[in-house]
């Protein structure tokens, strides 16, 4: 049957009048009907190899919609008349009744099973059991129990958030001596906002401030409060705050918050139940009851898409950023990592050089880097951690462990060689480069066939030479590519990604470009596509601008491997041979860099 001419619903598929009697009853292909009364729905049964369209239909029974059983029949008999079928030959028509008396004993055996249920829950200091659905299923932390335990967690034993320790002890002082502030008409404050990337340690300082504060800490996730049955979430929101005001002064502590804060919509799509909920929150933390004494703590590494009425000043009075450490936070992370891990050498010789290779990881990496150093060193049956170890780690932390088992090509691995030596060379050579650290050949187990590892900075601010550079550095492995052996591979896709959007952001976001002028759109995702904030006159203008800024640094690339063809030579058998370059075989074989300074960091 032609798939026009059909509907597929819940009980099958259904056809039309027309198709039925010229297709099928017309043709002789109808065993039988059948008709369920009060259902106005009849099942066409066709016969053992019915033939429809010239073929054999995927299915025996069919559905056919009708306004009334009766006119159904009647213009049935009247087609079939007008067909020549006589008296007695029509298509059987059988009605089936379906009793309602098992439907009725299921029914009425659920009642039962529920009122059983009721009747002997035995909950303490409930009302029903509804309350398990409805009650807040918050952690309570004893401050009593928590200070005389020694594996708790306090302010001390958090390594950097030097300014958001600072922050967050204001709120527990105000809770262990609250006098000294009311005198000076002090407010308390309602709530405390942790944003930042996750494993920056938000979670971490609301472990300490449970310790420190010594009052009740009741700790649940957001993702507590979400259920399927509605009115749920607003429910045990209302009990949270119930239990908090009893317990009062306290702490309540909701860790990603973002599950039940994202912000409200107008669209037809939009949670009810995640709706009620925020509301209820919002009600509970700033609503026409005020509560007193019970300070809200939360988390969120998503605060971008928070609800503008529960950040606002009186709900959460104070928002802290815990973001990526820098230098100097890296250093006290590691040596406090490091302080349960056997080292070689002392942990404050090699917190500096740890710092340095670690840029832009978070707390948790820095911890993952001490164990998988540590696991490495047991593996070789050492009796300490070494800085080799440690070093092993980071490079197995950022780009996998080495697979030297897979089966690349003598073809492959020189064209692997050569775009690894284009980007060592071109940082080895520009001014605005990171200092490069080591080359490899050796696949990884994150798909990695080559990789080189730089020692970047803790900038914060670039400018358009800076920029230009790294496009140089980013394409130095493709122009190698196409220099030596004069095609290109698809090992440079990661690379184009990065130079593309380094040239797009410089246009669109940080107005470098003289064609766009100084202006700035915000970056987008992909939910936001095709609602730019500009033309597509302009949009056309940017994609062209991006696309003559990745070709300069295209043709600057190709000058500088050109002019250096010798060096690029040398450095691609070398690596061939050796899998492994560090800087100071690099600097043996092409010479010292250009622009290096004495503090051994890239001028700028």
């Amino acid at each position: 049957m032609q798939a026009s001419q059909t509907d597929r619903g819940p009980n099958g598929i259904y056809i039309g009048w027309n198709e039925f009697c010229y297709q099928m009853l017309a043709k002789g292909e109808v065993e039988r009907l059948i008709i369920t009364p009060g259902m106005n729905i009849v099942r066409v049964v066709l016969h053992e190899g019915a033939i429809i369209n010239g073929q054999r239909p995927f299915m025996k029974q069919y559905l056919i919609q009708v306004p009334s059983v009766d006119i159904f029949e009647k213009k049935l008999r009247e087609f079939e008349a007008s067909m020549g079928i006589r008296p007695g030959n029509e298509v059987p028509i059988i009605y089936e009744r379906r009793s309602a008396l098992p439907g009725f004993i299921g029914a009425l055996a659920l009642i039962g099973l529920l009122y059983y249920f009721v009747k002997n829950a035995k909950i303490s200091g409930s009302q029903g059991i509804m309350s398990t659905f409805t009650k807040a299923k918050f952690t309570l932390v004893d401050p009593a129990q928590r200070a005389a335990d020694s594996a708790s967690i306090k302010f001390k034993d958090v390594a950097g958030l030097k300014e958001a320790k600072v922050e967050i002890m204001e709120f527990v002082d105000y809770l262990k001596s609250s006098e000294r502030f009311l005198k000076l008409g002090a407010k308390l404050p309602k709530g405390v906002l942790l944003t930042g990337p996750p494993g920056c340690g938000k979670t971490l300082l609301a472990k300490a401030v449970a310790t420190e504060a010594k009052v009740p800490f009741l700790a649940l996730a957001g993702s507590d409060f979400v259920e399927m049955i509605g009115g749920v979430g607003a429910s045990r929101v209302r009990s949270l705050f119930k239990s908090a005001k009893k317990l009062a002064p306290c702490i309540i502590y909701i860790d990603e918050i973002d599950s039940i804060g994202k912000k409200r919509s107008g669209g037809q799509y939009y949670n009810g139940e995640m709706e009620q909920t925020l509301n209820q929150l919002l009600v509970e933390m700033d609503g026409m009851v005020a509560r007193k004494s019970v300070i809200l703590l939360a988390s969120t590494n998503r605060a971008d898409v928070l609800d503008n009425a529960l950040t606002r000043p009186g709900r959460f009075d104070r928002q802290i950023l815990i973001d990526l450490p820098n230098l100097d936070e890296r250093r006290e992370i590691f040596e406090k990592h490091a302080s349960k891990v056997k080292l070689s050498s002392p942990a404050t010789e090699l917190s500096h050089r740890i710092a340095q290779l670690t840029p832009g990881m978070s707390g948790a990496d820095i911890a993952n880097v001490c164990n998988e150093a540590a696991l490495h060193a047991a593996r070789k049956d050492k009796l300490s951690v070494s800085a080799d170890d440690l070093e092993y780690a980071i490079e197995r932390v950022v780009g996998g462990t080495e697979k030297r088992s897979s089966s690349v090509s003598a073809a492959e691995r020189r064209i692997i060689a050569y775009h690894e030596s284009g980007h060592a060379l071109i940082g080895w050579l520009l001014q605005h480069t990171d200092p490069i650290l080591k080359v490899s050949i050796i696949p990884r187990t994150t798909n990695i066939l080559g990789f080189a590892q730089y020692l970047p900075s803790d900038r914060k601010l670039y400018s358009p030479d800076q920029f230009f550079d790294r496009m140089c550095m980013a394409l130095g492995g493709r122009v190698a590519e196409l220099l030596k052996f004069n095609h290109l591979s698809t090992g440079a896709q990661d690379d184009l990604r990065r130079v593309t959007d380094i040239a797009i952001s410089q246009i669109r976001e940080y107005g470098f470009d003289s064609v766009v002028g100084h202006i700035s759109f915000p970056k987008q995702d992909m939910a936001e596509l095709g609602r730019r904030p500009y033309s597509k006159r302009l949009a056309n203008v940017i994609d062209q601008r991006a696309s003559a800024l990745v070709k300069a640094a295209f043709d600057e690339s190709l000058k500088v491997l050109k002019d250096n063809m010798d060096k690029l030579n040398l450095l691609a058998e070398t690596l061939i041979a050796k899998e492994v370059l560090n800087a100071s075989d690099i600097e043996k074989l092409i010479g010292p860099r250009p622009y290096h300074s004495k503090s051994g960091t890239t001028t700028s």
